[in-house]
């Protein structure tokens, strides 16, 4: 399995966004980022867990409130 360095990945991702915008302003992109990154943490964990959003809790290190409150916030 390869291992993937996220801080770097994230580093370029960003890179090329605020390349993409070919100079329009870039607003809010701290929260913008955090929520794709938390959304797709959330999938990712509850695909592994077949749904299971207990166990999905646990292995995100959240509550179950806090996860169901996650989903609901990203309409999952």
């Amino acid at each position: 399995m390869n291992k993937v360095n996220l801080k770097e990945y994230t580093r370029q991702t960003v890179r090329q966004y605020l390349q993409d915008l070919k100079g329009h302003q870039a607003k809010n992109l701290y929260d913008f980022v955090i929520d794709e990154i938390e959304m797709g943490i959330i999938l990712e964990v509850l695909d592994f867990t077949e749904g299971n959003q207990t166990q999905a809790a646990s292995i995100l290190g959240i509550t179950r409130t806090t996860l169901r409150n996650k989903i609901r916030k990203h309409k999952v």
